[in-house]
């Protein structure tokens, strides 16, 4: 399969996708021609990636997935310990996102959103950062 084959069946863009041969995530075969010729296995890893990549695993995260995956000696519990960080990340993101939108909230609430010039959204903008 040429880069074009397994875009399209993985649901990665082509840029992505070598750029994760230049991190050395997936290691694609040259044709005589130069091109990558990407077999079953490498759609696999791609696919693995780009559902892995969807729940917000990093690059780094991916990397230690897939030799997880690939190593059938593994213990599961270095699976969860991966997942489990993950999550924590997504949690903490959640948290600073209930954040923003609590004071994105108040400061609409306080906005007359008429024709005066005052705007207390756009004072808050121009305060000095608290420390």
């Amino acid at each position: 399969m040429n880069i074009g084959d397994v875009a399209e069946a993985s649901g990665l863009s082509a840029k992505t996708i070598r750029y994760y041969e230049d991190i050395g995530l997936i290691r694609p075969g040259r044709g005589e021609n130069g091109y990558r010729r990407f077999s079953d296995t490498d759609l696999h890893k791609l696919s693995f990636l780009s559902r892995s990549r969807s729940l917000g695993f990093s690059i780094d995260d991916c990397r230690a997935l897939l030799a997880l995956y690939e190593d059938r000696e593994r213990a599961s519990a270095d699976v969860r310990a991966v997942a489990q960080q993950n999550l924590a990340r997504v949690e903490a993101k959640i948290a600073e996102l209930e954040g923003l939108k609590a004071t994105l909230s108040d400061l609409i609430g306080k906005c007359h959103g008429d024709t005066r010039p005052d705007c207390p959204i756009l004072a808050d903008l121009a305060a000095a950062p608290q420390s």
